[in-house]
């Protein structure tokens, strides 16, 4: 009796030479063989670029989950065995050791800093950190309401027009400048968006604090008080942008990628990737989750009872934060995060937070021993707690995301820079499988049938597009 191997054996088999050599693709009649790409960690890939020329049909995978856009060395993600390392280091690691400048160093640079580097890296983004008066005032000129992603992603794209001198990709002083600039000014302008909609005076930033530690004061602290924070809320929310800070090549940091791939500038692809982030299939999944617990904690609904209509799909009652696209197992940020939520809510916790964080454990609890979530790999994942964290910290609904935006960003500048470098660069062209109509001609307005599709203008009690209610 023999057993099948498990993906681990699998890859180890692969590259002992059990299993190797190219990939044969055979179609009507006529072989091509696809170069095989080893990988050091997980799947090879299979090189297709020949396949077009070679037999006249293209790969056809939507969403991409098959098909390797690059190769990189900056994030391993196994998603059966629950494994995500930076740089070839776990997760569990940087987190308890780390620090998120620390992390973001080794993101963008490939190895760990020695003191005198970490050191020089913190001078130059601390001299940064203030923004341009006239920048200031940019921020003011979006309506206080207006979603802070809409209003983070105008901002970063903004930076290209003050500084014009960073703009070249293929420089390394500018990109070098371009990296630095971002990494100062993005937390200044997320504390001034979050400050502005609840009517705060903005405040400049503090070179004597540390990154994360002045990014809370300009946050919530007041120009006539002095603001002191708990060290321990600061570690908190460093290690949350460090969980944060890369996921290989998901929605957003394709998204930066494919920008960049057409030598647009750093701040035009970070910004199409917080464009990307916005959306809530993304990076909006910890706000659904809070709102989640609200919704549980306000109706009174015990959790089984909660799980009883998920289950049995009730109309508008989703399990959020449980399940992911990449793990099938345990995500290993969340363990992290879970652990940090106890000891944030303990110190910052009100009766509030306490009971979501309760309502929290007791969903978790039931969903791993169902067999209806266990069967489907429904564990739970980063976002799960992380709203709770944030909130309990202080931070409105709205902002979790651009605190995502904050974590992700040295990720991006990573994926960006190690694309820009790569000899295998091109501009990203994904080719389609077309399926409308096939040739047809003009035909005068005259004599066209009249199409009977509603025209989209109204909405009950909404006036009609076709009236102007305001500018």
């Amino acid at each position: 009796m023999t057993s099948t191997p498990t993906p681990a054996e699998q890859s180890e088999q692969n590259r002992s030479g059990v299993v190797d050599g190219p990939g044969l693709l055979t179609l009507d009649g006529h072989s091509l063989e696809l170069p095989r790409v080893r990988a050091t960690d997980g799947a090879d890939g299979l090189g297709v670029s020949k396949l077009l020329g070679a037999t006249g049909v293209v790969t056809l995978d939507p969403g991409f989950t098959n098909t390797a856009s690059c190769t990189s060395q900056i994030t391993y993600i196994d998603g059966a065995a629950g494994i995500l390392r930076y740089r070839g280091y776990p997760i569990e690691e940087l987190a308890k050791s780390s620090s998120f400048l620390e992390v973001a160093y080794l993101l963008i640079n490939g190895e760990l800093p020695d003191r005198e580097s970490f050191q020089r890296m913190e001078r130059r983004i601390s001299r940064h950190r203030l923004l341009h008066e006239d920048f200031r005032s940019f921020f003011t000129s979006f309506p206080s309401s207006g979603h802070p992603m809409a209003i983070l992603q105008a901002g970063i794209a903004g930076l290209a027009t003050y500084y014009e001198d960073t703009l070249n990709p293929h420089d390394p002083y500018e990109r070098e400048l371009a990296t630095v600039l971002l990494l100062a000014k993005m937390p200044t302008m997320i504390s001034y968006i979050a400050r502005r909609a609840i009517g705060l005076p903005l405040l400049y930033p503090d070179p004597q604090r540390s990154y994360v530690e002045d990014f809370i004061r300009m946050s919530f602290g007041m120009p006539y008080q002095s603001y002191e924070i708990d060290p321990a809320v600061v570690r908190a929310l460093d290690m949350l942008l460090i969980l944060h800070a890369d996921h290989e090549q998901n929605c957003s940091t394709s998204t930066v990628r494919l920008v960049g791939s057409a030598d647009a500038n750093m701040y035009a692809s970070v910004a199409a990737g917080v464009g990307a982030l916005s959306g809530p299939l993304h990076g909006g999944a910890n706000e659904a989750v809070l709102r989640m617990l609200d919704t549980i904690q306000s109706s009174g609904m015990s959790t089984a009872e909660f799980v009883r209509k998920v289950k049995n799909k009730e109309d508008g009652v989703r399990l959020m934060g449980f399940g992911h696209r990449v793990y099938k197992n345990y995500d290993p940020r969340a363990a992290i995060v879970k652990e940090t939520a106890h000891d944030v809510l303990t110190r910052l916790g009100s009766d509030d937070g306490d009971r979501k964080l309760e309502i929290a454990m007791e969903l978790e609890e039931t969903a791993l021993r169902d067999e209806y979530f266990v069967s489907r790999s429904l564990y739970p994942n980063v976002d799960f707690y992380t709203g709770l964290i944030y909130q309990a910290m202080g931070f409105p609904t709205k902002m979790f995301t651009p605190l995502f935006a904050l974590g992700r960003l040295p990720g991006w500048i990573a994926q960006y820079r190690e694309m820009i470098a790569d000899p295998a660069k091109r501009i990203g062209r994904p080719r389609q499988v077309y399926d409308g109509s096939t040739e047809r001609h003009y035909v005068a307005m005259h004599r066209r049938k009249h199409d009977d599709g509603q025209y989209p203008a109204t909405r009950a009690g909404v006036p009609s597009l076709d009236r102007v209610t305001r500018v």
